[in-house]
């Protein structure tokens, strides 16, 4: 499976002259945790929530003041055509919890570590629900092995 098969597309970005309070009340109209810093087909940085805090209204800065002054940059980026193995050793690697992703320099879309937690549960899915029918099925036909074994008791 390749990193265009689940990133989330399209990115939701502000340009790098957008004001912290414009980014953040982006980031609150789309219910997103960050946004690209891009122009045209630039991408800048990547601003997210915990930027804004840390960056922003723990210093008390001025909510004016350009996102290109917060966003953490240069960005940990991904490329499309990346098969997933790949983004999971640049999640590894780095710490981070959001990657741009990238089709050639073009932003082109998103991937968060919450992205491959839903791949992981749903290819998990995939494999007990057929399982889970089997043991079902098989258990109507009544006591298995386990039904003959004694119940230990522990006395007090």
């Amino acid at each position: 499976m390749r990193v265009a098969d689940l990133m989330i597309t399209p990115p939701i970005a502000v340009p790098p002259h957008a004001t912290a309070r414009q980014a953040a009340r982006r980031m609150d109209h789309e219910a997103v945790g960050c946004v690209l810093v891009a122009e045209g087909d630039t991408l800048h940085g990547i601003l997210t929530d915990r930027d804004l805090v840390v960056r922003v209204l723990a210093p008390h800065a001025d909510l004016a003041t350009p996102v290109s002054e917060f966003m953490s940059a240069p960005a940990v980026t991904v490329d499309a055509a990346d098969d997933l193995e790949a983004a999971y050793q640049v999640f590894r690697r780095t710490g981070v919890r959001r990657l741009p992703v990238l089709d050639g320099h073009r932003p082109v879309g998103l991937l968060a570590v919450d992205d491959l937690f839903l791949d992981v549960l749903q290819r998990l899915s995939d494999l007990l629900g057929p399982l889970s029918f089997s043991v079902l099925r098989e258990g109507s036909a009544g006591p298995g092995p386990a039904a003959h074994r004694p119940i230990l008791r522990s006395t007090p």
